[in-house]
């Protein structure tokens, strides 16, 4: 018989919090701590009786820690000094706008085969299931987008021409 929850915290919340600090720190061991228990506090009733739990917890912490290191790479940079203006440097198409002004001008289905084709980078058949049509048609839609682009939008090379 599986012991209850509250006992396995009793019996292994220790090695969990050394894990979680020594793969993270003191700043963030306790949520970690704590996201273990509650995760594993779910999963716990579907456990084999026959399960290391010690090992079962070990396991969920460590990916607890990773979890909170992928997070702290999406958190900003913390920074001295703002810069005076807003940069477009590292910012896709922010030189692009008059283009992606041309591109919202077309009919609705070449406007979006060709946001899905070229800035997306999806294949047709992707398009074609997003879209709901054949992938013929997602492709026709593609290049008639194109086409009306380059007889719109200024400074557009013909499909041959290089610049």
């Amino acid at each position: 018989m599986k012991q209850p929850f509250e006992s396995v915290v009793a019996v292994h919340g220790t090695t969990v919090l050394r894990v979680c600090r020594s793969l993270l720190g003191a700043d963030d061991a306790d949520d970690a701590w704590s996201e273990t228990f509650l995760a594993a506090m779910r999963a716990y009733p579907e456990l084999p009786e026959t399960a290391n739990v010690e090992a079962w917890l070990v396991t969920i912490a460590r990916r607890k820690a990773i979890d909170v290191h992928r997070a702290a790479k999406r958190n900003p940079l913390t920074v001295r000094e703002l810069p005076e203006a807003p940069t477009a440097l590292g910012v896709p198409g922010a030189d692009d706008t008059d283009l992606w002004e041309f591109v919202g001008r077309l009919p609705e289905k070449q406007r979006q085969a060709i946001t899905y084709r070229y800035l997306v980078g999806l294949s047709y058949a992707e398009i074609a299931a997003i879209l709901g049509g054949t992938v013929d048609a997602a492709r026709r839609a593609s290049a008639d987008g194109m086409k009306n682009l380059r007889n719109t939008y200024p400074g557009a090379t013909s499909k041959g021409e290089r610049s």
